[in-house]
């Protein structure tokens, strides 16, 4: 679709919802509409938290642009919602988007398809907290199977951590994930575009105080370090976005995401930990960071990502 066809439509920009992640989310649209705004898009923000999505159609709306995070906006529900409305919006459909929202689900499909991700257990309990603890090893993450941003989660590194570890995750969801951790690098890489037209943008390597790369660091914090380029050898980094497109793949995605991956310090061996489908795009989000590196300005990438916006039923 031309520029000119996506700037003669009405978009809404989603953002705020109902999740944790609401106040994220008011960030990043905020940066969103501003942008397609000064491009000359009739953009709108548009908070589901707050109205109903029923209006969109009432209000006209022709395209929509999905700067929500977490449940109710990155988990298939929305994009539900869109489908029966019949308008067109950015990001993976809905069965992608379910899937990638859930860390358990998204690594049984990678392993079917012989992909690496750290060793896992889903735990119920306490005690099962602690026999994952004993299975996994120390330290151990400890997360909520459905929360993004870090929220929940914990890094285990003792027996009596595991009892409030548990509690923290199973206070925001009701499925909870214990991880192998792994020690080493930690990047995280966008892809833009579907299918065989996917492509990975460059690599961030992320440098936070102390190894705690948390809900502060990611969003407030000034003494995280963003490398990019990465500094990893060529052949790691062109193994590693490779490995990321399969991922993104293997979900079905389409739109835009951005994959977190640990590199094992030992053994150099990239573990994919999970994508998100509606990613940040506040002033410390990595996607338009990692856009910048590749030439591509905010305001072009939040055009870019507008352009591909569709539904799953106009695809088949």
């Amino acid at each position: 679709m031309s520029l000119f066809d996506i700037k003669t439509e009405k978009v809404a920009v989603l953002l705020g919802g109902r999740s944790a992640e609401r106040e994220v989310s008011l960030m990043s649209g905020q940066g969103v509409l501003q942008a397609l705004q000064q491009q000359g898009v009739h953009a709108h923000a548009f908070d589901p938290g707050e109205s109903d999505l029923s209006r969109l159609k009432v209000e006209g709306f022709t395209r929509c642009f999905i700067a929500l995070h977490g449940r109710f906006g990155e988990d298939g529900t929305v994009q539900g919602a869109l489908e029966l409305l019949g308008i067109p919006y950015t990001g993976p459909g809905v069965l992608a988007s379910a899937i990638a929202v859930d860390k358990i689900m998204t690594k049984r499909l990678w392993l079917a398809d012989g992909l690496p991700t750290p060793a896992w257990r889903r735990v119920t309990s306490v005690a099962a907290t602690l026999a994952a603890f004993a299975e996994l090893g120390s330290p151990m993450i400890v997360k909520p199977a459905h929360e993004g941003s870090t929220l929940g989660l914990s890094k285990v590194a003792s027996v009596e951590e595991c009892a409030g570890a548990f509690a923290l995750a199973a206070s925001l969801d009701d499925q909870v994930l214990c991880e192998q951790f792994i020690a080493g690098d930690e990047v995280t890489v966008p892809v833009l575009g579907s299918a065989a037209d996917a492509r990975a943008l460059p690599l961030i390597r992320i440098k936070a105080p102390g190894g705690n790369y948390d809900y502060q660091a990611k969003y407030f914090g000034n003494t995280t370090q963003y490398l990019v380029p990465s500094g990893l050898p060529d052949g790691e980094e062109a193994v590693i976005r490779q490995l990321v497109l399969a991922a993104y793949r293997s979900l079905g995605c389409r739109g835009w995401s951005r994959a977190d991956v640990m590199i094992d310090a030992q053994t150099r061996q990239p573990f994919l930990l999970e994508i998100n489908t509606s990613p940040g795009m506040t002033g410390h989000s990595l996607v338009p960071m990692s856009a910048k590196a590749a030439g591509i300005s905010y305001g072009e990438l939040c055009l870019d990502i507008l352009r591909l916006a569709t539904l799953d039923h106009s695809r088949s």
